[in-house]
């Protein structure tokens, strides 16, 4: 079950239609992302999408996305793309309503599902370096993305 930035890579590399990218020098990344890693699904044609299906960010963006303050050190987050059904059932509303419910998540908090502080509205889900009694939880909506992102890349 992963829970280290390198197990989540592991985890989903393990599927050959994932695509992993550890943004760095030279790959055309931005430098604020350098060291945040991207994970795609190739399209029918072995194309990675556009799109990733789930990020780790090591370190707030600023001017962007500072809301789980992860420059206290050691911290990432993991964001996984969802959908809007997955996202009602884990937090019993739709992402749309976010801003309704906002206050009930913590942002910052360590090893907690929450929507993402930026694309909650748009199906993402979050959790800041995920302990062992997430690992569960974790692979679970790990699984259901990654076959959604599957799913999508055929149609």
């Amino acid at each position: 079950m992963p829970v280290t930035q390198e197990e989540i890579r592991e985890h989903l590399r393990a599927n050959v239609r994932v695509v992993v990218q550890v943004a760095g020098p030279g790959d055309g990344s931005p430098e604020v992302a350098w060291g945040d890693t991207f994970f795609y699904v190739r399209d029918h044609s072995g194309h990675p999408k556009k799109m990733p299906f789930v990020t780790i960010v090591t370190k707030d963006y600023e001017g962007f996305d500072t809301a789980s303050n992860l420059d206290r050190g050691g911290l990432f987050r993991l964001n996984i793309d969802v959908g809007k059904e997955k996202f009602e059932a884990l937090f019993g509303f739709e992402p749309r309503d976010l801003e309704l419910y906002s206050d009930r998540f913590d942002v910052t908090s360590v090893s907690q599902l929450f929507p993402h502080p930026v694309y909650g509205a748009s199906s993402w889900v979050s959790i800041i370096n995920p302990g062992s009694e997430a690992t569960d939880m974790v692979n679970s909506i790990l699984e259901f993305s990654l076959e959604r992102a599957l799913e999508r890349s055929r149609a």
